[in-house]
Parts: structure tokens; C-alpha cells; sequence
């Protein structure tokens, strides 16, 4: 069941139509932004371990091509068809570029902080989990073997500090073998946790690295420097056709609020009625690596959020970048993103488990750390299903 017209466009309504020139506006506002961003980052230098400045450029970069190129897939029929189809993936490929590396070192940081969430806090080592894989990237080689070692022995001078039959906080440890795991075994899994942490930290390390390069080539390359000489000239001059100047903005912004609410309406949003959602974990323990089956329609629903969000920005034309967005569409988005972040993140933990010769305790902490990330995949569902009720109970 679609639940259509949504607060933002229902407020332009009942308006005056919304002119070309608004739209001509905005597309200049943001590539005055990308050109903005991309001076910031030549004069930073953009190299790898530096200031702040370049991550905030290559963060500006990504968002002024996102807006632009989103823009240009709403809005086609009013602009030159010839030109808009040659740029628009031009800076879909620039966007994803620059966001592989940011990707890799925020898919790092959750992993290790759910391995260190989810490891007994009994023992040592666990609270140690990110501490194990810092030092192993401090030393240039994460995930050898050495990384361990300080797990074995704090786990040692824990189980003769705490026996099996001590309380531990408030809750007191099991007396019996058969309502927890034993103190060795406990310790082979905190093993396990760090050798993963591990094992993770070298292989997206490595991969944010690359990603590292591919931008920066990217950013040197003549393929880069046509993209920047046309959106210069889009901060000047944006070609519009020629029934566009008696064209109206809302309907086409309308449009893109229809297919945002049809996609929304086929999501199964009765399945993740709830927290948890069985059904999502069927294939879980399929060989094939492909994505996740059910993450494709969500993935959609979040690009097509974006779009609708960046229409409603240019029905403003840019006049007031930093005007508050409804809460209840922040809200729906910001759902979305976990959602990506945590599939991703499971499919990381996945692609690891799969490494060659590991031990089969750090294939079993990979394994729970995957289970972990699909769980936050069907939370994230949820809770995009409130927002978006409370959107929808909102617009009525």
C-alpha cells in the first residue's frame, strides 16, 4: 500500500509553480561547492595521514557530485539530453571513487568495536580486542601470528584470579561446566576475537590503501579533469532546454517522491515487523558470496530517499543549503545508512571467515561477527519501518 505526497513537496502544493531558474540555481550553488572542495584538496595535498582538510574536501567532493548527478536524473527532461547523459555518470563514478576509503576505515571501526562488544568481558583480552589490532597495524604487520601471544598469557593470570565458582559483578559465574563454556575454551575464543580482529584489520587496512590510490589517480587523471572543466561550466552556465523555462519543477519532484513510496511499498516490511527477522538469515550459510538477497530492494529504497531529498533541495534552488530537513526523513535515512554500513560490514566478516587456513576458533568469531552484523541489518529495518509510519501517519 503506497503513501504518497509526503510533507516536503505537499508544502509546495499548494504554491506557485516552481521555475526553471530554481532549478539552474542550485546546480550552480553546487558546483560552486565541488569546485570549492576540489581547490581545498589540491592546496591540502589529499595525501594519506595528513590533516583533516583532506578528508573534509574529498567528503565535499562526494556530496556536491551526489547532489549534481541526482539533479541531473531527476530533472533530464529539462535539461540538454546529450550533455546531462554524458556528465551524470561521469560523477556517479567520481562519488563512488572517493567513497571506497572512507567506506573501508568506518567498515574497520565497526567490526572492531563489535568484537570487542561481543567478547566475554570476563577475560582480559576482550577488553583488549582493538587494542590487539592497533598494535598490529602500529607494527606494519596485522594478523600474524605473534598478535595473540598477550591474549594467552592475561587470559592465564584471569582464570587463576577468577575461579569458576567466583562471582564476577553482579551476576555470579555459573558453578556447574554445563551452563558455560569452560575457562580454556573461554580463552581459545578470546583468541579466536583477536586473531579475527586481527586478520580484519590487515585485510581492510590493505583495501583502504588501494582505495587510497584508486582516488588518488582518479583525482590526476584526464578522465577527473573533463568532469571538473564541465562542471565549471555548469557554475556559470547550466543548458537548459528550451521548454524548460516555462516548465514547472514540482511534478518531476513529485515523480521522484512516487517511486521512493512504491519502492517502500514492496519492501517486506511486514517480515521485519520485529527487531529480528529469521526469514533474512535462510541463506545465510549459502557458498555463493553474491550480497545478501534481501539487501538489494533496502539499498534501492535508500538511493531513491536520496534522490527525493535532493528534489526537494532544488525546489528551494539552493537558497538556503543549510535549512533543517525534516526529521522524520533524517530519520528514515539515517536508518538506511546503518543498514548499508552493517551489511557491508557482515559481508566483510563473511569474506574474511572464507581466508584460507585459519584457525577454526577465528573462523567461529567471524562467524558470530557476521550473525552480529545481520541482526543491526534487521534492527535497521525496523527501525526505518517506525520512521517511516511516523512519516506517513505525519503527512495524513
Amino acid at each position: 500500500m503506497a503513501q504518497r505526497h509526503l510533507d516536503p513537496t505537499d508544502s509546495t502544493a499548494a504554491a506557485a509553480s516552481v521555475p526553471a531558474a530554481a532549478l539552474a540555481a542550485y546546480l550552480r550553488a553546487q558546483a560552486t561547492e565541488f569546485l570549492r572542495a576540489l581547490r581545498l584538496h589540491q592546496e591540502s595535498g589529499g595525501g594519506a595521514g595528513g590533516p583533516a582538510e583532506p578528508v573534509d574536501a574529498a567528503r565535499a567532493l562526494r556530496r556536491s557530485a551526489r547532489r549534481i548527478s541526482g539533479s541531473l536524473h531527476t530533472f533530464r527532461p529539462l535539461l540538454e539530453e546529450t550533455w546531462a547523459e554524458e556528465l551524470r555518470p561521469e560523477l556517479a563514478w567520481l562519488s563512488g571513487t572517493l567513497a571506497l576509503e572512507h567506506a573501508c576505515h568506518s567498515r574497520l571501526d565497526r567490526l572492531l568495536q563489535a568484537l570487542n562488544r561481543l567478547s566475554p568481558r570476563a577475560d582480559a583480552p576482550a577488553d583488549a580486542l582493538v587494542e590487539v589490532a592497533a598494535g598490529s597495524r602500529a607494527a606494519g604487520t596485522p594478523g600474524t601470528a605473534a598478535a595473540p601471544e598477550p591474549a594467552a598469557g592475561a587470559r592465564g593470570r584471569a582464570g587463576a584470579a577468577v575461579p569458576a565458582t567466583a562471582p564476577a559483578g553482579p551476576v555470579p559465574r555459573p558453578t556447574t561446566p554445563a551452563r558455560g563454556p569452560a575457562p580454556s575454551d573461554r580463552g581459545n575464543l578470546t583468541v579466536g576475537a583477536a586473531k579475527a580482529g586481527a586478520l580484519l584489520d590487515r585485510q581492510l587496512t590493505l583495501a583502504r590503501t588501494r582505495a587510497h590510490s584508486t582516488a588518488l589517480q582518479a583525482l590526476g587523471s584526464a578522465r577527473f579533469h573533463a568532469v571538473a572543466d564541465k562542471v565549471a561550466v555548469l557554475a556559470s552556465d547550466v543548458p537548459l532546454t528550451p521548454a524548460a523555462h516555462t516548465a514547472d519543477l514540482r511534478p518531476l519532484a513529485a515523480a521522484a517522491e512516487e517511486r521512493l513510496t512504491d519502492a517502500v511499498a514492496a519492501l517486506p516490511l511486514v517480515t521485519a515487523g520485529s527487531p529480528y527477522n529469521a526469514a533474512a538469515l535462510i541463506h545465510g550459510l549459502s557458498p555463493d558470496p553474491a550480497p545478501h538477497p534481501q539487501d538489494a530492494p533496502w539499498h534501492q529504497v535508500r538511493l531513491l530517499l536520496r534522490l527525493h531529498r535532493y528534489a526537494c533541495e532544488a525546489l528551494r534552488g539552493g537558497e538556503d543549503p543549510d535549512a533543517p530537513v525534516d526529521p522524520r526523513l533524517l530519520a528514515a535515512g539515517q536508518a538506511l545508512n546503518r543498514h548499508r554500513d552493517a551489511a557491508e560490514a557482515a559481508a566483510a566478516a563473511s569474506a574474511a571467515a572464507r581466508t584460507p587456513r585459519i584457525a577454526p576458533a577465528t573462523a567461529y568469531a567471524l562467524g558470530v561477527l557476521h550473525a552480529d552484523q545481520r541482526h543491526e541489518v534487521e534492527a535497521a529495518r525496523f527501525a526505518f519501518q517506525q520512521s517511516w509510519q511516523k512519516r506517513t501517519v505525519g503527512a495524513g
